[in-house]
């Protein structure tokens, strides 16, 4: 089905694996249209209950960009392209299933973007974080100017973006862009661990988490008032009657997601 990325789903989980490894795993047009394919599946498929975007090899998550594709566009070429990759970054991030990024190796430019619009981060030793736009005349254009400000805080984020400098795994984590740092071979167990945990838990309590979070961010969405209509929401479903259940019966909850 897809020509730069491999899925394979097991338990629930949807591993996507980004497969340009003669590029790198650079992102090119062919590739943006596709991930934007394997999104819709997450949302739309009831099998699917989260997924993990990793890299091909053991060098590269996603290298940057395949710039051959930006010597010949226009302004307006440039604003589409940027257009639509908001779209399918916007769709990772308010994805009522956790979306996490494996990272193995180089994530820079839109690799980086594309890894900061998952709900969170998981690295391996060797990776290395970056937006080296300015590099070529550029700066970030699928939400990295955004997303990296609101993950590590605006004056390190314009240092990073203005000095196209890298960050390893082990300072990533400690600038807040990356939730855990591991041994390569235990970056994909890692982060189906974290997943299955998360698969115990009330689904419509996840998505709700995913969009509250969001709100907080989001300078059209007063976020105070989006938490006091979830934390409502939660209490028309089965799933808050069942947890509440369980708890005082001191057993495991079977939540539905109803």
């Amino acid at each position: 089905m897809y020509q730069t990325l491999s899925t394979q789903l097991d338990n629930n989980i949807l591993i996507v694996t980004i497969n340009r490894p003669e590029k790198m795993n650079a992102l090119n047009q062919q590739m943006m249209g596709e991930l934007g394919l394997v999104i819709d599946e997450i949302y739309r498929n009831k099998d699917i209950k989260a997924a993990i975007l990793t890299g091909s090899g053991e060098k590269a998550f996603v290298a940057g960009a395949d710039i051959s594709e930006f010597l010949t566009l226009s302004p307006k070429q440039g604003e589409e392209l940027a257009k639509s990759g908001h779209v399918v970054f916007q769709r990772i991030e308010y994805s009522s299933k956790p979306i996490i990024a494996a990272v193995n190796g180089f994530a820079l430019g839109g690799g980086c973007e594309l890894a900061m619009a998952c709900h969170f981060r998981i690295a391996s030793e060797n990776a290395k974080f970056g937006q080296p736009e300015v590099n070529l005349g550029l700066i970030p254009g699928y939400g990295g100017t955004q997303r990296l400000t609101q993950l590590v805080g605006k004056g390190k984020a314009t240092e990073l973006m203005m000095t196209g400098d890298m960050l390893t795994a082990t300072e990533a984590q400690a600038w807040g862009l990356v939730n855990h740092v591991v041994k390569l071979e235990e970056l994909l167990p890692k982060a189906i661990a974290i997943l299955q945990k998360i698969q115990t838990k009330a689904p419509l309590a996840i998505a709700r988490v995913v969009k509250c979070v969001n709100a907080a961010v989001d300078k059209d969405v007063d976020g105070w008032e989006t938490e006091i209509h979830e934390f409502a929401a939660c209490f028309a479903t089965k799933d808050l009657q069942e947890g509440a259940e369980a708890f005082i019966q001191k057993r495991q909850a079977n939540f539905k997601g109803e």
